[in-house]
């Protein structure tokens, strides 16, 4: 532990070597370990403007980005997350910004119908049907729609959308996605359409969209959220992989969110999506052939924590060829202690020869191109 010590206090020391190079022309070599590692997290916080201790978490970690919400799970809803109005969402991501040597990626949650924190009680003017309603209209009124979000989203400094869902509605009554409105289609041709539609119209704005939840989740009879969920015998391969195969086959450039479900004909080993190898390099990285940023699911959802720690899963996540690691941080009060917690845990599997280092800086590489991609290194 001494070692990572070390190399935590080299991080502090280190911000020379982007202002050096110039932020636009920032390598992931360019960066000590822990700042590799801290390009690999992205967190939730509490806090309508930039607290202190937030603020002092930005500068231990430097992360990738963070993540908002409206709505505050551990108070019940009696006290706002992050989202209050528009122009107080804006003047937050900006100071988020301003805070940070290398340019946040800043998400939110924003597919429309009932997964959309940016919401009309708000003061937010965009209305953004389900995608089970859009999906039963013309691909074009998708796009159209997508625009005016993607639009908003920018104002609000949001520029990264965990969205849109490519799950197909293979069973409609699956309790996270088909009854909740969040599939377009039975159909991965119209899933495939739609969501392309989709995803475009962020891109035209400089949003990051993320085709969810890999490989799929549309058929899944119980909820990952709430704890381990089998698709095995319910999972339809070609059906469920189509609109991956598509998109990427029509020059899909986002990130891709996997989920925690568990698929023994697709690993053996009964591991979740998200800590599969077999799933997130086998069949994503090499069968499919996308090469962009991979993000895990929320890895407190009941799915990983009935299983397993938060530190060891977020280790199995990054060797299974995990990105990016989310911890929404909505339900415990220790938030910026499990953030460190997962860096240090990362730090020490390298320290051990359980994570290479070249593995560290393969997906800082790949998270800082999104950045620069997007404008963000600017």
């Amino acid at each position: 532990m001494r070692r990572i010590a070390t190399l935590i206090a080299l991080a502090l020391a280190a911000t020379a070597a982007a202002a050096a190079c110039g932020s636009d022309e920032l390598e992931a070599r360019d960066l000590t370990l822990p700042e590799a590692v801290g390009q690999m997290l992205l967190f939730g916080f509490p806090g309508t403007d930039l607290e202190p201790a937030v603020a002092d978490l930005l500068d231990e970690v430097g992360p990738a980005g963070l993540i908002v919400y409206d709505y505050d799970v551990r108070s019940g809803g009696t006290q706002p997350r992050n989202i209050v109005s528009p122009d107080q969402l804006a003047a937050l991501t900006a100071s988020l910004q301003e805070h940070s040597d290398i340019g946040l990626l800043i998400a939110v949650d924003a597919e429309g119908g009932l997964v959309n924190r940016l919401k009309q009680k708000y003061g937010f003017p965009v209305v953004v049907p389900s995608a089970a309603e859009m999906g039963a209209a013309d691909a074009a009124e998708t796009s159209k729609t997508a625009a005016a979000l993607a639009d908003e989203l920018r104002a609000a400094g949001i520029n990264w959308n965990l969205a849109p869902v490519v799950d197909v509605n293979v069973y409609p009554d699956s309790p996270a996605i088909g009854a909740l409105g969040r599939a377009f289609s039975a159909d991965p041709a119209e899933v495939a359409a739609h969501a392309g539609a989709f995803a475009d119209a962020m891109r035209a704005e400089s949003v990051v969209p993320t085709l969810k939840h890999f490989p799929g989740h549309g058929s899944a009879v119980g909820d990952t959220h709430l704890g381990v969920t089998d698709v095995t015998d319910s999972f339809v391969r070609d059906v469920e992989l189509a609109p991956y195969r598509m998109l990427f086959e029509q020059g899909y450039a986002g990130a891709v969110m996997t989920n925690h479900v568990v698929n023994r004909s697709l690993d053996p080993t009964a591991l979740p999506a998200t800590l599969s190898a077999a799933v997130v390099t086998d069949l994503l990285r090499n069968e499919l052939g996308f090469d962009g940023v991979v993000i895990s699911d929320d890895m407190g959802m009941g799915a990983i924590v009935e299983e397993f720690t938060l530190e060891h899963a977020a280790v199995r996540a990054i060797t299974a060829g995990v990105d990016v690691v989310l911890l929404a941080n909505q339900i415990h009060e220790d938030e910026a202690e499990r953030v460190l917690r997962v860096r240090d845990a990362i730090l020490a599997a390298v320290e051990s020869g359980e994570i290479p280092e070249e593995r560290i800086y393969e997906s800082a590489q790949r998270v800082l191109e999104l950045k620069r991609q997007y404008g963000l290194l600017d």
